[in-house]
C-alpha cells in the first residue's frame, strides 16, 4: 500500500468514525428531546391560556370603569 492511499484511508476512517459518534449521541438524545417537546407544548399552552386571562383583565378594567364602580358601590 502505497503512503497516499494510506493516508486516504486513515482520513476516510477517521471522519467515518466521527460521523458515527455523533449519530449514536444524537439517537440517545431523542427521549430527552421528546420530553422537552412534551414540555414545551404545555408551556405554550399555559402561555396561551395567561394570555387568555390577561385579556379578560384588561376588558374589565378598561371597559366602562365608572359602571363597574357604580355596580361595586351598588353591592356593598
Amino acid at each position: 500500500m502505497d503512503p497516499f492511499t494510506m493516508v486516504v484511508a486513515i482520513v476516510a476512517i477517521s471522519v467515518g468514525a466521527g460521523i458515527l459518534n455523533t449519530w449514536i449521541k444524537a439517537r440517545s438524545n431523542a427521549p430527552a428531546d421528546m420530553a422537552s417537546q412534551a414540555e414545551l407544548a404545555s408551556m405554550k399552552a399555559d402561555v396561551d391560556r395567561l394570555k387568555d386571562r390577561v385579556r379578560v383583565l384588561e376588558k374589565i378594567v378598561t371597559d366602562k370603569e365608572r359602571d363597574l364602580a357604580e355596580e361595586i358601590r351598588r353591592l356593598a
